[in-house]
This record gives C-alpha cells, sequence and structure tokens, in this order.
C-alpha cells in the first residue's frame, strides 16, 4: 500500500496546486485522501466511471502511463471545485466526491477524455516522479514511527 499512500499525497501536492481552495479544504481533514480516492487508484476507475469512460481512459493508461490516472483525478476535482467547496463536513466531501464521478461530464467520454489534457494544464511525468519520490520517502519514514 506504499505506493497507493504515496499516489494519494502527490494528488493532494497536486490539487494544492492546481485547485488551491479545494486543498486548503482537503488539508482541514487528515487522511481524507484515503477516504475519497483510494479506490479510484486501486480500481484504475472501473465502477467508479460510466464503462466506455474507463475503457477510454485505459487506452491512454497504456499509452501515456499512470498520469494519466492523476490527470482524471485533477480534472474531476478541478471541473467540480464549486460543488466540493460547498462541503461543510467530512460527510459532505465524501458524497460530493462520490458525487463527481457520475452524470452527463463524465457520461460523454469523448468530452471527458478532451478534458483531462486540457482543464488540469500542464503535467508532466518528471513532476509526478519527483512528487512520488518525495511522498514515498516521508510514508516510508511515518510507517517507520512507533
Amino acid at each position: 500500500m506504499l505506493g497507493l499512500r504515496s499516489d494519494q499525497e502527490v494528488l493532494g501536492e497536486l490539487v494544492r496546486t492546481k485547485a488551491p481552495a479545494v486543498g486548503q479544504l482537503m488539508d482541514q481533514y487528515p487522511g481524507i485522501w484515503t477516504l475519497v480516492v483510494s479506490r479510484w487508484f486501486i480500481c484504475l476507475y472501473i465502477d467508479i466511471l460510466p464503462i466506455e469512460t474507463v475503457l477510454r481512459i485505459w487506452d491512454c493508461l497504456f499509452y501515456e502511463g499512470s498520469k494519466v490516472l492523476f490527470r482524471v483525478a485533477l480534472t474531476l476535482i478541478v471541473h467540480h471545485q464549486s460543488e466540493i467547496l460547498r462541503a461543510r463536513s467530512l460527510p459532505d466531501v465524501c458524497e460530493c466526491f462520490k458525487q463527481i464521478t457520475q452524470g452527463a461530464f463524465t457520461l460523454d467520454c469523448h468530452t471527458f477524455m478532451q478534458k483531462i489534457f486540457s482543464e488540469p494544464g500542464s503535467l508532466s511525468r518528471t513532476t509526478i516522479e519527483k512528487l512520488r519520490e518525495k511522498y514515498r520517502k516521508q510514508v516510508e519514514e511515518e510507517s517507520h514511527q512507533p
């Protein structure tokens, strides 16, 4: 689970950069990323997004690599940040993250796939790898503390 925890922290860092208000909200709830995105990354969005959209994501995953998983998460968050920012409690945040994966935005896979390459902006493989290394070390240190 080291990789999963590291990737959740990477996403948190990316959100703080790309959607700072959402990042501030999420920082109020320690461990929130584990609650809201674990299934996204573990299941590679299967049973989270419509199947047509998932298959398109997987095509990109095989071609572009794992940064596509972050692009999808960031697009969902950036596109729905106004709804996320209305959350007033931990249960509200969790429910909101469940709702943002449903509806017309994710159902129209062609438009959604265009958005994952435009809405989050620049996201290089190098950036992802540097953040993964940073957070992998941090998660390892945390797991060795008594």
